[in-house]
């Protein structure tokens, strides 16, 4: 699926979609938080500008197979959700990432999103393993993957350097029903 065409209806009301130049200043808006950069990696810029949603918004365009979509609520974008696809012999394991802006925090909307779009790799893509792994600080997140149906598998001990901070990661992994 590329380009434009890829629009999927999440449980909540809240869809993923491809955002487009006039998402910007939303984007930019909604990522533009400590709190949210905090939890992330370190390709997310901080501070967010509008210019960086408008370069991320042009990069992942023309994606094929599409990989990569925005949170959207009422008509903006107040999140990020993509696939990382595996290569050589992970080549149908992906890595997902996702972000939803502060205002938008336990609503449900996190975990409505991860639910699409491990539904999408599955069924889309033909993945048969999506994992995750939150920096050991963000309970939140554990909470956001359990509830989407991703077991916890282990403890990548000082995985990570975020702002400073040595940190473990936490690995959990959602696999596809064999059938």
């Amino acid at each position: 699926m590329k380009g434009r065409d890829v629009s999927l209806e999440c449980a909540n009301g809240a869809s993923l979609r491809v955002p487009s130049p006039p998402d910007a200043e939303a984007m930019a808006k909604h990522a533009n938080n400590r709190e949210v950069w905090l939890n992330l990696r370190d390709h997310m810029p901080h501070p967010y500008s509008i210019a960086d949603a408008r370069a991320f918004i042009e990069l992942i365009q023309d994606q094929d197979p599409r990989v990569q979509f925005g949170i959207d609520v009422n008509g903006e974008v107040v999140g990020g959700i993509g696939l990382v696809p595996g290569l050589d012999i992970e080549r149908r394991s992906a890595e997902v990432g996702y972000w939803v802006g502060r205002d938008y925090w336990n609503r449900g909307i996190a975990t409505a999103a991860l639910e699409r779009i491990c539904r999408y790799g599955f069924e889309e893509l033909g993945l048969l393993r999506i994992f995750a792994t939150p920096i050991a600080w963000n309970p939140a997140s554990f909470r956001v993957l359990e509830k989407a149906g991703f077991e916890h598998e282990g403890i990548m001990r000082n995985a990570c350097v975020k702002d400073g901070r040595i940190a473990d990661m936490i690995l959990y992994a959602k696999v596809a029903d064999p059938a």
